[in-house]
């Protein structure tokens, strides 16, 4: 079973964190993810830029309008995610919790279960 765990940022959070907080936050993905490599768990992963430096897409009267910046003003944002293949729902909570974000006050983790890949339906 395929499972998309979204990590959601908040800057007012990551800004009050300490460069060793910061740095202990990013060591810990990097032990994560050599984890689920080695458990054969691991599809990808992916960091995303902030939200300030996205363009937002539209299409009005058929021609595209673009804007800059966040579509909605809000206190946090996607900031990456991991997408995996495991065993069961609670094999991917049971991974999720090894997210160092998951123990920081203020920053979320999100598990949700891919519902079909490639145009398959999965089951």
């Amino acid at each position: 079973m395929q499972f998309l765990i979204s990590m959601h940022m908040n800057p007012a959070v990551l800004d009050a964190l300490t460069d060793q907080e910061k740095a202990a936050i990013g060591n810990g993905h990097g032990a994560f993810i050599e984890a689920l490599k080695t458990s054969g768990e691991l599809i990808t992963t992916q960091a995303l830029v902030d939200p300030s430096q996205a363009a937002v897409v539209s299409v009005r009267n058929g021609q595209p309008v673009v804007t800059d910046g966040p579509y909605l003003e809000a206190k946090e944002y996607l900031g990456g995610f991991y997408l995996i293949d495991c065993e069961n729902k609670e094999r991917a909570i049971e991974l999720a919790a090894q997210i160092p974000d998951t123990a920081v006050e203020g920053l979320g983790v999100e598990v949700r279960q891919v519902m079909f890949a490639d145009g398959q339906l999965e089951a």
